[in-house]
Protein backbone atom coordinates (compact mmCIF):
# COMPACT_ATOMS: atom_id res chain seq x y z
CA UNK A 1 0.00 0.00 0.00
CA UNK A 2 1.48 3.36 -1.31
CA UNK A 3 2.09 5.77 1.73
CA UNK A 4 0.63 9.49 1.65
CA UNK A 5 4.17 11.56 1.42
CA UNK A 6 4.53 13.46 5.10
CA UNK A 7 3.35 17.54 4.46
CA UNK A 8 2.69 19.64 7.08
CA UNK A 9 -0.59 20.60 5.57
CA UNK A 10 -2.18 19.49 1.90
CA UNK A 11 -1.55 20.45 -1.38
CA UNK A 12 -4.39 22.52 -2.65
CA UNK A 13 -5.07 22.17 -6.62
CA UNK A 14 -7.07 24.32 -8.24
CA UNK A 15 -8.85 22.84 -11.32
CA UNK A 16 -11.10 21.79 -13.47
CA UNK A 17 -12.03 18.39 -14.56
CA UNK A 18 -12.16 19.18 -18.51
CA UNK A 19 -8.90 21.38 -18.18
CA UNK A 20 -6.56 20.41 -20.33
CA UNK A 21 -3.69 21.56 -18.31
CA UNK A 22 -5.33 20.03 -14.89
CA UNK A 23 -5.81 16.71 -16.76
CA UNK A 24 -1.42 17.16 -17.02
CA UNK A 25 -0.83 17.73 -13.21
CA UNK A 26 -3.44 15.47 -11.46
CA UNK A 27 -1.64 11.96 -12.90
CA UNK A 28 1.32 13.69 -10.86
CA UNK A 29 0.28 14.56 -7.55
CA UNK A 30 -1.36 11.04 -7.17
CA UNK A 31 2.03 9.03 -8.47
CA UNK A 32 4.10 11.06 -5.99
CA UNK A 33 1.66 10.07 -3.30
CA UNK A 34 1.07 13.55 -1.91
CA UNK A 35 -1.55 14.76 0.22
CA UNK A 36 -3.39 17.02 -1.65
CA UNK A 37 -7.62 18.58 -1.85
CA UNK A 38 -8.61 19.02 -5.24
CA UNK A 39 -10.80 22.30 -5.39
CA UNK A 40 -12.89 23.52 -8.27
CA UNK A 41 -11.56 25.83 -9.25
CA UNK A 42 -12.05 29.61 -7.59
CA UNK A 43 -11.39 31.75 -10.54
CA UNK A 44 -11.26 34.90 -8.45
CA UNK A 45 -8.44 33.06 -6.10
CA UNK A 46 -6.55 32.06 -8.94
CA UNK A 47 -7.18 35.78 -9.98
CA UNK A 48 -6.11 37.01 -6.75
CA UNK A 49 -2.87 34.89 -6.56
CA UNK A 50 -1.28 34.80 -10.00
CA UNK A 51 -2.70 37.93 -11.04
CA UNK A 52 -3.79 35.58 -14.48
CA UNK A 53 -7.38 33.79 -15.17
CA UNK A 54 -5.19 30.16 -16.13
CA UNK A 55 -6.02 26.86 -14.52
CA UNK A 56 -4.76 24.64 -13.36
CA UNK A 57 -2.50 26.19 -9.87
CA UNK A 58 -1.04 24.73 -6.83
CA UNK A 59 -1.10 26.20 -3.68
CA UNK A 60 1.47 24.45 -1.49
CA UNK A 61 1.65 23.39 2.02
CA UNK A 62 3.93 27.08 2.56
CA UNK A 63 0.77 28.86 0.88
CA UNK A 64 3.38 29.43 -1.97
CA UNK A 65 1.49 29.47 -5.22
CA UNK A 66 2.81 27.57 -8.76
CA UNK A 67 1.06 28.35 -11.80
CA UNK A 68 2.95 27.29 -14.82
CA UNK A 69 2.23 23.14 -15.52
CA UNK A 70 5.44 22.39 -16.68
CA UNK A 71 7.30 23.56 -14.01
CA UNK A 72 5.02 22.46 -11.43
CA UNK A 73 6.00 19.08 -12.87
CA UNK A 74 9.40 20.55 -12.12
CA UNK A 75 9.40 21.79 -8.83
CA UNK A 76 6.83 18.55 -7.16
CA UNK A 77 9.96 16.55 -8.92
CA UNK A 78 12.64 18.78 -6.75
CA UNK A 79 10.95 18.85 -3.24
CA UNK A 80 9.33 15.00 -4.10
CA UNK A 81 12.29 13.30 -6.39
CA UNK A 82 10.86 9.88 -5.01
CA UNK A 83 8.92 8.14 -7.49
CA UNK A 84 10.68 9.92 -10.00
CA UNK A 85 9.23 11.50 -13.18
CA UNK A 86 12.04 12.72 -14.94
CA UNK A 87 14.02 10.29 -16.75
CA UNK A 88 18.29 11.41 -15.74
CA UNK A 89 19.36 9.70 -19.16
CA UNK A 90 19.41 11.74 -22.16
CA UNK A 91 17.61 9.79 -24.88
CA UNK A 92 14.43 9.64 -22.91
CA UNK A 93 14.94 12.79 -21.39
CA UNK A 94 15.12 14.54 -24.25
CA UNK A 95 11.93 12.36 -25.91
CA UNK A 96 10.05 12.78 -22.79
CA UNK A 97 10.58 16.85 -23.68
CA UNK A 98 9.59 16.23 -27.22
CA UNK A 99 6.23 14.69 -26.58
CA UNK A 100 5.59 17.46 -23.55
CA UNK A 101 6.39 20.16 -26.43
CA UNK A 102 3.69 18.56 -28.92
CA UNK A 103 1.38 18.12 -26.10
CA UNK A 104 1.41 21.71 -25.09
CA UNK A 105 2.17 23.76 -28.39
CA UNK A 106 0.68 21.57 -30.65
CA UNK A 107 -2.14 18.83 -29.26
CA UNK A 108 -4.30 21.67 -28.87
CA UNK A 109 -5.44 21.77 -31.91
CA UNK A 110 -6.61 18.49 -32.45
CA UNK A 111 -7.90 18.91 -28.71
CA UNK A 112 -10.05 22.25 -29.39
CA UNK A 113 -11.15 20.82 -32.59
CA UNK A 114 -12.80 17.55 -31.15
CA UNK A 115 -14.39 19.49 -28.45
CA UNK A 116 -15.87 22.75 -30.31
CA UNK A 117 -15.40 21.54 -34.22
CA UNK A 118 -18.85 20.96 -34.50
CA UNK A 119 -22.48 22.14 -33.18
CA UNK A 120 -23.25 18.57 -31.32
CA UNK A 121 -19.96 18.43 -29.61
CA UNK A 122 -19.91 22.23 -28.48
CA UNK A 123 -23.56 21.73 -27.58
CA UNK A 124 -22.12 19.20 -25.26
CA UNK A 125 -19.35 20.87 -24.01
CA UNK A 126 -21.53 24.24 -23.30
CA UNK A 127 -23.99 21.72 -20.94
CA UNK A 128 -20.84 20.24 -19.25
CA UNK A 129 -19.34 23.95 -18.64
CA UNK A 130 -22.77 24.50 -17.22
CA UNK A 131 -22.72 22.13 -15.00
CA UNK A 132 -19.11 22.60 -14.20
CA UNK A 133 -19.97 26.32 -13.00
CA UNK A 134 -23.28 26.42 -11.84
CA UNK A 135 -24.66 29.18 -13.74
CA UNK A 136 -25.86 29.23 -17.04
CA UNK A 137 -24.59 32.75 -17.59
CA UNK A 138 -21.16 32.17 -16.63
CA UNK A 139 -21.02 28.67 -18.15
CA UNK A 140 -22.01 29.76 -21.48
CA UNK A 141 -19.54 32.96 -20.88
CA UNK A 142 -16.91 30.46 -20.85
CA UNK A 143 -17.92 28.23 -23.46
CA UNK A 144 -18.24 31.43 -25.85
CA UNK A 145 -14.27 31.99 -25.24
CA UNK A 146 -13.32 28.51 -25.47
CA UNK A 147 -15.36 27.84 -29.20
CA UNK A 148 -13.62 31.50 -30.19
CA UNK A 149 -10.26 30.11 -29.06
CA UNK A 150 -10.52 27.08 -31.56
CA UNK A 151 -9.63 29.27 -34.09
CA UNK A 152 -6.82 31.09 -32.53
CA UNK A 153 -4.93 27.36 -32.10
CA UNK A 154 -5.57 26.84 -35.49
CA UNK A 155 -8.62 24.04 -35.63
CA UNK A 156 -10.38 25.27 -38.74
CA UNK A 157 -13.10 23.34 -40.58
CA UNK A 158 -11.00 23.93 -43.39
CA UNK A 159 -8.20 22.04 -41.84
CA UNK A 160 -10.80 19.12 -39.84
CA UNK A 161 -9.79 16.47 -42.26
CA UNK A 162 -6.30 17.41 -42.18
CA UNK A 163 -6.84 17.23 -38.01
CA UNK A 164 -8.86 13.93 -37.96
CA UNK A 165 -5.89 12.00 -40.33
CA UNK A 166 -3.25 13.17 -37.57
CA UNK A 167 -5.68 12.06 -34.40
CA UNK A 168 -6.07 8.49 -36.42
CA UNK A 169 -2.29 8.24 -36.92
CA UNK A 170 -1.53 9.12 -33.53
CA UNK A 171 -4.02 6.91 -31.66
CA UNK A 172 -3.35 3.71 -34.08
CA UNK A 173 0.68 4.25 -33.13
CA UNK A 174 0.24 4.89 -29.78
CA UNK A 175 -2.55 2.25 -29.23
CA UNK A 176 0.63 -0.44 -30.85
CA UNK A 177 2.28 0.70 -28.06
CA UNK A 178 0.64 0.69 -24.90
CA UNK A 179 -0.11 -2.96 -25.94
CA UNK A 180 3.19 -4.06 -25.04
CA UNK A 181 4.08 -0.95 -22.84
CA UNK A 182 2.78 0.12 -19.67
CA UNK A 183 3.62 3.85 -20.67
CA UNK A 184 5.87 5.86 -22.97
CA UNK A 185 9.38 5.34 -21.53
CA UNK A 186 8.76 1.24 -20.40
CA UNK A 187 6.74 0.24 -17.40
CA UNK A 188 6.81 3.59 -15.14
CA UNK A 189 5.09 6.64 -15.87
CA UNK A 190 7.33 9.84 -17.09
CA UNK A 191 6.60 13.33 -17.34
CA UNK A 192 5.65 12.91 -21.01
CA UNK A 193 2.89 10.71 -19.99
CA UNK A 194 1.85 13.44 -17.54
CA UNK A 195 1.68 16.42 -20.67
CA UNK A 196 -0.30 13.60 -22.99
CA UNK A 197 -2.70 13.57 -20.65
CA UNK A 198 -3.48 16.90 -21.17
CA UNK A 199 -5.24 16.39 -24.94
CA UNK A 200 -5.89 12.68 -24.29
CA UNK A 201 -7.99 12.99 -20.66
CA UNK A 202 -8.56 16.47 -20.63
CA UNK A 203 -10.38 16.71 -23.58
CA UNK A 204 -10.79 13.67 -25.90
CA UNK A 205 -11.48 10.95 -22.95
CA UNK A 206 -13.99 13.53 -21.34
CA UNK A 207 -15.93 14.63 -24.13
CA UNK A 208 -18.76 12.41 -25.53
CA UNK A 209 -17.74 11.97 -28.95
CA UNK A 210 -14.11 11.84 -28.48
CA UNK A 211 -14.57 9.53 -25.63
CA UNK A 212 -16.60 7.18 -28.01
CA UNK A 213 -13.96 7.58 -30.88
CA UNK A 214 -11.28 6.22 -28.20
CA UNK A 215 -13.76 3.25 -26.73
CA UNK A 216 -14.17 2.47 -30.73
CA UNK A 217 -10.69 2.70 -32.23
CA UNK A 218 -7.96 2.80 -29.22
CA UNK A 219 -8.44 0.92 -26.15
CA UNK A 220 -5.14 0.00 -25.49
CA UNK A 221 -4.53 4.14 -24.85
CA UNK A 222 -8.04 4.18 -22.80
CA UNK A 223 -6.06 1.76 -20.82
CA UNK A 224 -3.01 3.66 -20.24
CA UNK A 225 -5.69 6.86 -19.64
CA UNK A 226 -6.80 4.49 -16.45
CA UNK A 227 -3.33 3.74 -15.46
CA UNK A 228 -2.31 7.51 -15.47
CA UNK A 229 -4.76 8.60 -13.41
CA UNK A 230 -4.77 5.98 -10.96
CA UNK A 231 -0.66 5.26 -11.20
CA UNK A 232 -0.30 2.80 -8.16
CA UNK A 233 3.16 4.06 -7.83
CA UNK A 234 4.11 1.48 -5.66
CA UNK A 235 3.18 -1.31 -8.89
CA UNK A 236 5.09 0.31 -11.30
CA UNK A 237 8.42 -1.12 -12.73
CA UNK A 238 10.77 1.00 -14.51
CA UNK A 239 11.81 2.59 -17.61
CA UNK A 240 13.35 0.88 -20.20
CA UNK A 241 17.49 -0.18 -19.51
CA UNK A 242 19.80 1.51 -21.32
CA UNK A 243 17.92 4.78 -21.98
CA UNK A 244 15.98 3.10 -25.21
CA UNK A 245 13.38 3.54 -26.64
CA UNK A 246 11.37 1.29 -28.57
CA UNK A 247 10.31 0.76 -31.66
CA UNK A 248 6.52 1.43 -30.30
CA UNK A 249 7.50 5.42 -28.95
CA UNK A 250 9.27 5.89 -32.10
CA UNK A 251 6.42 5.08 -34.50
CA UNK A 252 4.85 7.61 -31.98
CA UNK A 253 7.52 10.01 -31.62
CA UNK A 254 7.48 10.43 -35.58
CA UNK A 255 3.50 10.66 -35.69
CA UNK A 256 3.86 13.40 -33.50
CA UNK A 257 6.87 15.19 -34.90
CA UNK A 258 6.07 15.18 -38.49
CA UNK A 259 2.99 16.91 -38.21
CA UNK A 260 3.85 19.12 -35.11
CA UNK A 261 7.58 20.47 -35.53
CA UNK A 262 7.05 22.33 -38.86
CA UNK A 263 3.92 24.15 -36.92
CA UNK A 264 6.08 24.96 -33.70
CA UNK A 265 8.78 26.26 -35.71
CA UNK A 266 6.40 28.04 -38.15
CA UNK A 267 4.75 29.66 -34.74
CA UNK A 268 7.82 30.76 -33.07
CA UNK A 269 9.50 31.70 -36.55
CA UNK A 270 6.53 34.53 -35.90
CA UNK A 271 6.82 35.28 -32.48
CA UNK A 272 10.63 35.94 -33.27
CA UNK A 273 10.39 37.78 -36.28
CA UNK A 274 7.53 40.12 -34.27
CA UNK A 275 10.63 40.04 -30.77
CA UNK A 276 13.10 41.58 -34.32
CA UNK A 277 11.34 44.74 -33.93
CA UNK A 278 9.92 45.21 -30.64
CA UNK A 279 11.20 48.48 -28.34
CA UNK A 280 14.37 47.73 -26.86
CA UNK A 281 12.76 48.78 -23.23
CA UNK A 282 9.73 46.45 -23.61
CA UNK A 283 10.37 44.10 -21.33
CA UNK A 284 7.47 41.68 -20.87
CA UNK A 285 6.29 40.75 -24.37
CA UNK A 286 2.48 40.46 -25.18
CA UNK A 287 1.10 36.85 -24.93
CA UNK A 288 0.06 36.67 -28.90
CA UNK A 289 2.88 38.22 -31.36
CA UNK A 290 0.60 38.30 -34.50
CA UNK A 291 -0.98 35.32 -37.05
CA UNK A 292 0.99 32.71 -37.96
CA UNK A 293 0.39 31.04 -41.83
CA UNK A 294 1.61 27.03 -41.63
CA UNK A 295 0.17 23.76 -43.10
CA UNK A 296 -1.25 20.72 -41.82
CA UNK A 297 -1.07 17.71 -44.01
CA UNK A 298 -1.63 20.13 -47.00
CA UNK A 299 -4.00 22.10 -45.79
CA UNK A 300 -3.68 25.92 -44.73
CA UNK A 301 -3.43 26.28 -41.02
CA UNK A 302 -3.95 30.36 -39.48
CA UNK A 303 -3.17 30.63 -36.07
CA UNK A 304 -2.75 33.30 -33.31
CA UNK A 305 1.49 32.88 -32.94
CA UNK A 306 1.75 32.55 -28.87
CA UNK A 307 5.04 33.69 -27.37
CA UNK A 308 4.80 30.92 -24.85
CA UNK A 309 5.59 28.44 -27.66
CA UNK A 310 8.79 30.07 -27.98
CA UNK A 311 9.06 29.49 -23.89
CA UNK A 312 8.62 25.98 -24.79
CA UNK A 313 10.64 25.50 -27.57
CA UNK A 314 13.24 27.13 -25.51
CA UNK A 315 13.10 24.49 -22.61
CA UNK A 316 13.44 21.60 -24.90
CA UNK A 317 16.54 23.21 -26.57
CA UNK A 318 18.15 24.15 -23.46
CA UNK A 319 17.65 19.94 -22.40
CA UNK A 320 18.89 18.94 -25.41
CA UNK A 321 22.23 21.87 -24.77
CA UNK A 322 23.06 21.25 -21.91
CA UNK A 323 23.88 17.66 -22.76
CA UNK A 324 27.51 16.08 -23.09
CA UNK A 325 28.46 16.21 -27.12
CA UNK A 326 28.22 12.15 -26.70
CA UNK A 327 24.86 12.36 -25.41
CA UNK A 328 23.62 14.75 -27.92
CA UNK A 329 24.82 12.28 -30.52
CA UNK A 330 22.78 9.34 -29.13
CA UNK A 331 19.79 11.23 -29.43
CA UNK A 332 20.14 12.35 -32.53
CA UNK A 333 20.31 8.94 -34.00
CA UNK A 334 17.48 7.64 -31.83
CA UNK A 335 15.42 10.27 -33.23
CA UNK A 336 16.83 10.37 -36.45
CA UNK A 337 14.02 10.06 -39.12
CA UNK A 338 11.10 11.23 -36.39
CA UNK A 339 10.68 14.63 -37.47
CA UNK A 340 12.29 16.64 -34.57
CA UNK A 341 15.43 16.57 -36.14
CA UNK A 342 14.72 20.68 -37.10
CA UNK A 343 13.40 21.39 -34.10
CA UNK A 344 16.61 20.16 -32.12
CA UNK A 345 18.55 22.26 -34.47
CA UNK A 346 16.68 25.50 -34.45
CA UNK A 347 19.04 28.68 -32.82
CA UNK A 348 16.43 30.64 -31.35
CA UNK A 349 17.75 34.59 -31.60
CA UNK A 350 15.36 35.75 -28.49
CA UNK A 351 15.29 34.16 -24.61
CA UNK A 352 12.57 34.54 -21.83
CA UNK A 353 12.32 34.13 -18.95
CA UNK A 354 9.80 34.27 -15.88
CA UNK A 355 9.49 37.04 -13.72
CA UNK A 356 6.39 35.69 -11.65
CA UNK A 357 3.76 34.43 -13.27
CA UNK A 358 4.73 36.66 -16.44
CA UNK A 359 7.29 35.77 -19.54
CA UNK A 360 10.05 38.64 -19.83
CA UNK A 361 13.02 38.52 -22.63
CA UNK A 362 16.03 37.99 -20.83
Amino acid sequence: MAILAATAAPYRFHAFEVSYFSAKVRPALRYKTLWFEERRADLREVQRRTGLGFIPILVTPEDETWQDSSEILERLEERHPSPPLFPTTPVQGIAAHLVELYADEFATIPAMHYRWGSESREASARARFVAMTGDRRIGNAAADRMSAARLAVGASDEASEAIEAHTRELLDSLSRHFETRAYLLGERMSFADCALMGPLYGHLFTDLGSRQLLLESAVPVVGWIERCNFPNADQQGEWLADDALDDGLREVLGAMGRDAAPVILDTAAVVEAWADGRPQDLAEPPRAAGACETRLRGSAIRRVAQVYTLWMLQRTLDAYRALAEADRKAVDAALAGSGWEAVLAYQPRHRLAKSGFRLVFE
